[in-house]
């Protein structure tokens, strides 16, 4: 053991040194004895490689194959030649090839040489042939398949479906098949060109042989040629049958088509699966039995085998799943039904409200049953987990329910009881959403992404990969009910943060960093006014995940600053990276709208303290001019491939935006110290009313 562990630790100079040696048989003389050796080796090496390729779950656990195929064939045909020496220098060619020979010519070279040459046409024209017609188009739509998995990844992660290393693996896999099936691409030429060499070989021998055998006088012409034609026959079927098997071996890795369980148990789960076929072809061939002249019993006895299996397979209908390796399905538990409540505790239950709710009508509710492949808990459960990443706002508990009053179609997503959102899924089908890109308009349902209202299809999932070839996001039904609900939560996070939520982000601050805390609450600040500031954030999507930031900030003003909207303003300018980075593009750039100092000065002079906080009293006609040229302005710059932030002193920010948010809600403001030092702020215009 501990010699094969060394061996074992050098084993790419073993594979340089095989090469190497395999080079030199090329040229150096070869003796029986290693000639033989090394027919052998090459009939072994072909067995386990076939073996190894029906026997792996996925291709790219034989990913070595393409460099083996090289090898092996380099191999072989080194062997041929060294045949090729002995058998036209001493008319004789080890044990392995005379025994070869002699079994298939049979005492007649003629009928064993065509036997041979059936042989040669199985293998160059139907698997060889069609071995690399396989590697070819599999390679092309693998490559071509390429940007929709690479979309697919992006869009599952922005869904939170995955985190970054699952992201990555991925990627990493996706290459990997691509780098595999292109390469499997080029080996099955080897194979090909083996299939051609071996034929001009055995050409080359029988005819350079009978003219060596009879310029020698080895005897007459029919002996000489039998002699020879027995070593070629036996040289050429020594090295055709390691070749069949390699291509036999190529073929069937580039037609796994997504087997998760080895190549037999999936051909005989998918056979037994199918009690119904075996039943009927047992019909057809008992038939045959009653036709004069066949032989009745073989076909009665097959015609009953296969009657008897599928009688089998229809009683156990959980062997197929055994043979592909498949857990069969757990049955539940039947509940037992509780006592019924009686009084008033019966209808307490219908009092509270439920935060989240998705109301889906008859037609999609396979969407969020887990017994019949449904996802629909899992998306919410991942979206849960994205916003928590984004924004450090927990989402609540969803509640999934039917209702039998909405088309079957249709989903309803409600905020503490109300309606805030109405869209479509279809079950049974694909969202194929357009983008920058995209190709020719694809068959099926045309609709809008309910998100952001972009052009989509839906489309038959048998059109994926042709969606996402022509640069088109398919996404499924749950995956688009899990985005809508995570934006309807972002837009209405400010409204379900609850003090008990606020609570449970304290607790978890104080496990960090206890001494902002207990100087924070209860002494200057309660539980309501940390719950105010952090709706404050949320109203404009800012993050909340800096919790001590975001206490320390309070902690400094809150002997002084009593208004819950001033101290949000503060602790906006104490986030100024993140709300910077909020709003940056990929290089870090910031690009800005600014008002005139003139419209600037009379907004100041405009603001009034109210009940509601600051606010500015306009007047109406400054207000619309105000409106349609900073409307101007966005779409100036947004036509450009921009999204600008409108800048403005810190005193008028938040009245600003409160003015903005029921015309331009989309316009994000921001104060000129809520800029990080090291953004590279670009204006693109300056608004002036």
């Amino acid at each position: 053991m501990a010699v094969l562990a060394k061996i074992l630790r050098h084993t790419d100079l073993l594979i340089g040194a095989g090469v190497l040696v395999v080079v030199a048989m090329l040229i150096l003389p070869m003796p029986h004895w290693a000639l033989d050796l090394g027919l052998v080796l090459a009939i072994a090496a072909s067995v386990v490689i076939l073996l190894t390729a029906v026997n792996v779950k996925d291709p790219l656990q034989f990913s070595v194959f393409p460099s083996m195929l090289l090898i092996t064939t380099l191999f072989r045909l080194a062997l041929s030649i060294a045949a090729t020496k002995l058998i036209l220098g001493t008319g004789e060619a080890g044990h392995v090839i005379q025994t070869f020979g002699s079994f298939i010519l049979g005492g007649d070279f003629v009928v064993g040489f065509v036997a041979f040459v059936i042989l040669m046409i199985v293998q160059f024209i139907v698997i060889t042939n069609g071995a690399t017609r396989v590697s070819e188009v599999v390679a092309r739509f693998t490559l071509d398949a390429m940007p929709g998995k690479q979309m697919a990844i992006d869009a599952d992660l922005a869904a939170g479906l995955i985190d970054e290393e699952g992201a990555r693996q991925r990627r990493k896999q996706v290459k990997q098949e691509a780098d595999f099936y292109g390469s499997m691409d080029g080996a099955s030429k080897f194979v090909k060109g083996d299939a051609i060499a071996s034929i001009l070989i055995i050409i080359v021998n029988i005819v350079g042989g009978f003219a060596v055998g009879f310029m020698r006088g080895q005897g007459d012409p029919l002996q000489i040629l039998s002699t020879y034609a027995l070593l070629s026959v036996g040289e050429g079927l020594v090295s055709q049958i390691p070749a069949l098997l390699i291509s036999t071996s190529s073929g069937l890795l580039v037609t796994r088509n997504g087997q998760e369980a080895g190549m037999g148990g999936t051909l005989v789960g998918q056979i037994l699966a199918q009690p119904r076929v075996l039943m009927s072809t047992g019909a057809a061939i008992g038939a045959f039995a009653f036709i004069p002249g066949f032989p009745t019993m073989i076909f009665l006895a097959v015609g009953a085998g296969l009657f008897m299996l599928s009688r089998i397979s229809e009683r156990n209908p959980n062997l197929a799943l055994q043979a592909q390796g498949i857990a069969p399905p757990k049955k539940d538990p039947v509940p037992v039904a509780p006592a019924p409540v009686a009084g008033p505790e019966a209808v307490l239950a219908l009092v509270p409200v439920d935060q989240l709710e998705i109301e889906i009508g008859y037609g999609l509710t396979k969407l969020a049953d887990s017994r019949v492949g449904g996802d629909l808990p899992e998306r919410v459960t991942a979206t849960r987990r994205q916003l928590a990443l984004e924004i450090g706002y927990v989402m609540p508990s969803v509640r999934i329910r039917d209702n039998a009053g909405l088309p079957p179609q249709e989903y309803v997503v409600k905020v503490r009881g109300e309606e805030v959102a109405r869209a479509q899924a279809l079950p049974d089908r694909l969202l194929a959403i357009s983008g920058v890109g995209s190709g020719p308009p694809l068959a099926g349902i045309p609709t809008r992404e309910p998100v952001f209202g972009l052009p989509a299809v839906w489309i038959d999932p048998g059109d994926r990969e042709h969606a996402e070839v022509n640069g088109y996001t398919v996404v499924e039904p749950s995956a688009m009910i899990g985005t809508h609900l995570g934006e309807i939560v972002k837009n209405h996070s400010a409204e379900l943060l609850t003090r008990q939520d606020v609570q449970r982000l304290i607790d978890t601050a104080k496990e960090q960093n206890e001494a902002v805390v207990s100087e924070l609450l209860p002494n200057q600040a309660q539980i309501g006014d940390v719950q105010k500031v952090l709706q404050h954030l949320l109203r404009e999507r800012i993050p909340v995940r800096d919790v001590v930031t975001i206490l320390e900030t309070m902690a400094d003003f809150a002997s002084r600053v009593k208004d819950t909207e001033q101290l949000g303003e503060l602790v906006r300018a104490a986030m100024a990276r993140t709300i910077t980075r909020q709003y940056a593009d990929d290089g870090g750039g910031l690009t800005c709208l600014t008002l005139d100092t003139q419209l600037e000065r009379a907004l100041v002079e405009s603001l009034q303290q109210t009940a509601a906080g600051a606010v500015l009293a306009v007047e109406p006609e400054l207000q619309t001019r105000l409106l349609d040229t900073l409307k101007a302005q966005m779409e100036q710059a947004q036509a450009e491939g921009k999204q600008p932030v409108l800048l403005c002193s810190a005193s008028i920010r938040l009245p600003l935006r409160k003015l903005l948010e029921r015309h331009l809600p989309s316009v994000p403001v921001m104060a000129y110290n809520e800029v990080s030092a090291k953004a590279e702020v670009s204006f693109v215009g300056q608004v002036a009313a």
